[in-house]
């Protein structure tokens, strides 16, 4: 009897054990679960609520990505603002009529063609990065073009000239041996002879320094013609360059703020506006 009555102490005190554990336990996650909803209900007052979402919208509108692709964080970005704008909505003390719904919507859709458009412009990095590699290649072969058909005008010239210019001293050479041989020559025909030879050196003379003079002014036209298309391309490939270096540029910076904050503050509009058509609704309820 002792021994059952023993047992039967320990048996009672087990379950009360039990029972004590299983209501602290129920206990505890009833507290847990009352403290979530107070976390997660509608605690605050609408005012204060209307504040707390506008407080949102605008840190989303100045939100500044961190790293390029900044189209990366697009689509989360994206999924805050309207979460936030469903969660006002979807608030008890909230009136959302048709009209701010579809004043969001299309807020919404603006921001994310704009955000598109951002991506797009950033698929094609790579694509701008290697147009402004071989724009600043062809600048490069453009100089190295240039300076050899610089350094073949300038051989052609100095050869010509060089040719001429002898021709000319040669000619010149002669013109002075006839002219002694002209002195010493004594008989009439032989005398016109000379003199008809000299006359047609020495019109040699002059048409080969015409052909010098002409073949200088040619060069010379020639090579302010190559500079001047050298410098055209040149000047075009620049500009091909800087436009690439300012689209890069652009697209190394988080341009996409701009579009972001005029969706936030239309929306921060939207909300106001809203707040002052509810007395309306109200009354005329």
């Amino acid at each position: 009897m002792s021994f059952r009555s023993q047992s039967g102490s320990r048996r009672g005190a087990s379950r009360q054990f039990s029972k004590s554990s299983h209501e602290k336990k129920a206990k505890e996650k009833k507290q847990r679960s009352a403290g979530r909803f107070v976390e997660e209900g509608p605690s605050l007052s609408k005012e204060e609520f209307v504040n707390r979402t506008v407080n949102i919208l605008e840190k989303l509108g100045n939100q500044i990505f961190a790293l390029s692709p900044y189209s990366q964080y697009f689509d989360d970005w994206l999924v805050n603002l309207r979460q936030t704008i469903s969660e006002f909505e979807s608030a008890p003390s909230v009136s959302a009529d048709q009209q701010f719904t579809n004043e969001c919507e299309q807020i919404f859709l603006d921001v994310e063609g704009a955000l598109a458009e951002k991506r797009l412009a950033e698929s094609n990095l790579t694509g701008e990065a290697k147009a402004l590699a071989d724009n600043n290649h062809f600048l490069v072969e453009t100089d190295k073009e240039y300076a050899e058909k610089t350094r073949d005008l300038s051989v052609r010239r100095n050869s010509e000239v060089q040719r001429l210019s002898k021709k000319v001293r040669d000619l010149e050479e002669d013109i002075a041996c006839q002219q002694e041989n002209k002195i010493s020559v004594l008989h009439p025909r032989a005398r016109k002879q000379a003199a008809q030879k000299l006359f047609q050196t020495r019109q040699e003379l002059r048409t080969t320094k015409n052909q010098l003079e002409t073949a200088l002014q040619s060069f010379t036209a020639e090579q302010e013609k190559l500079h001047d298309a050298y410098e055209k391309k040149k000047q075009e490939i620049a500009e091909v360059i800087e436009s690439l270096h300012k689209t890069l540029e652009n697209l190394e910076n988080d341009d996409s703020i701009t579009a972001r904050q005029t969706a936030c503050n239309s929306l921060t509009g939207s909300i106001n506006a809203l707040l002052k058509r509810e007395p309306q609704v109200e009354e005329s309820s």
